[in-house]
């Protein structure tokens, strides 16, 4: 099985239309493998200036493809009329004109966290620390030292493992922070596997994609943070379980 995972769209619906051109091409298939699940880590909206195109092209993506969702922290925001900070007066007008539309109904029920092959999937972080707003999963951030912040409460990595461990998972993808880490369990300790990004470029009756990517095996018990899908160089991965490739869009010449 081959999952796409996309992360922090954030109302850009030009990235998630990259995103959308991109996987859909046969050279996508041929290199990375079938494309049999999508999994989007949260934040489809705020601070962009087209959510309607976005919500649009993401109804259009889960219709071409079996899809898992997981709620973030400014989709949680959003709505439930909690301020966050990064939306001009363009994309708070835009988001309060979508607020009625049934392509919102994609939020009904959506969950904080899903499971697939012994890997969690979640926005912000795995801790269970109760109900309040900044320590729901969703709003939780990967970091060196464990607390509560104005951001949302901080967690480390080996109390991710932990968390982990406990619930008979070994793996874990999250988005949030849009950058791309991978964080590995091993017999030394915990270390952060440094991403080595080569370029590669898809080539599809006379159309290029030119990508970088970075490929990371799975084999020891692993934390992996997908980029932000926005701005000039969108990011997302594939999976197979057994290897994760880090995915970045360049710019076309």
């Amino acid at each position: 099985m081959g999952a796409v995972i996309f992360s922090d769209v954030h109302a850009d619906a030009a990235a998630i239309e990259s995103l959308r051109s991109c996987i859909r091409t046969p050279a996508f298939r041929q290199v990375f493998g079938p494309v049999d699940l999508l999994i989007n880590l949260g934040d489809l909206l705020h601070r962009g200036s087209h959510p309607q195109e976005t919500m649009e092209t993401f109804h259009a993506l889960s219709r071409e493809y079996p899809t898992r969702s997981v709620l973030g922290n400014h989709d949680h925001a959003y709505l439930n009329g909690i301020l966050v900070s990064g939306s001009d007066a363009a994309s708070t007008y835009r988001h309060e004109q979508l607020r009625n539309s049934p392509l919102l109904s994609v939020f009904d029920a959506m969950p904080m966290e899903w499971v697939g092959e012994k890997m969690l999937f979640v926005h912000g972080g795995p801790l269970d620390l109760g109900t309040q707003t900044l320590r729901l999963k969703c709003w939780q951030r990967l970091s060196h030292e464990p607390g509560d912040f104005f951001t949302g409460y901080h967690y480390t990595a080996a109390m991710a493992f932990d968390a982990l461990e406990q619930r008979g998972l070994t793996h874990m993808a999250c988005g949030h922070q849009h950058e791309h880490i991978c964080c590995k369990k091993t017999s030394a300790g915990i270390v952060q596997q440094e991403l080595n990004f080569t370029p590669l470029t898809l080539e599809q009756d006379g159309t290029r994609i030119p990508l970088e990517v970075a490929r990371v095996s799975i084999d020891v018990p692993t934390l992996l943070r997908v980029g932000g899908c926005h701005g000039f160089t969108p990011e997302f991965a594939y999976t197979d379980y057994s290897v994760f490739s880090f995915i970045r869009i360049l710019p076309r010449n």
